[in-house]
């Protein structure tokens, strides 16, 4: 699977749980931010969380992102499979998040 599709499908996940989980719409009320995933080996990625959905998955740089997140290729696949936790890639500086202490706790929500 590609970094592309799996982005796909961990947006389509995380849009699934939230229509079946009120709690995670009514916690992400209010809460609009882009997000920019960029890939050290790989490409940049953008989505924007509005209204508690992921919307609008695109390639490429996003100046105006509220949040940055960088790490690598297989830090990322890693991520995704749940092999490391997003802290462990934190302390280990695999994975770097800009943004608010509110935001870095959200990225746990969106894995």
């Amino acid at each position: 699977m590609t970094v592309e599709e799996t982005l796909a499908s961990l947006v389509d996940r995380f849009n699934r749980h939230a229509e079946r989980s009120p709690g995670v719409t009514e916690e992400l009320d209010g809460i609009s931010r882009t997000i920019q995933i960029r890939l050290t080996d790989g490409g940049t990625y953008a989505v924007d969380l509005s209204k508690g959905r992921l919307r609008n998955l695109r390639t490429g740089p996003s100046p105006g992102a509220d949040v940055r997140i960088t790490t690598d290729v297989g830090t990322f696949d890693a991520l995704v499979k749940k092999d490391i936790g997003p802290m462990k890639a934190l302390v280990t500086r695999k994975l770097s998040i800009e943004g608010s202490l509110e935001d870095k706790l959200l990225f746990r929500k969106l894995l």
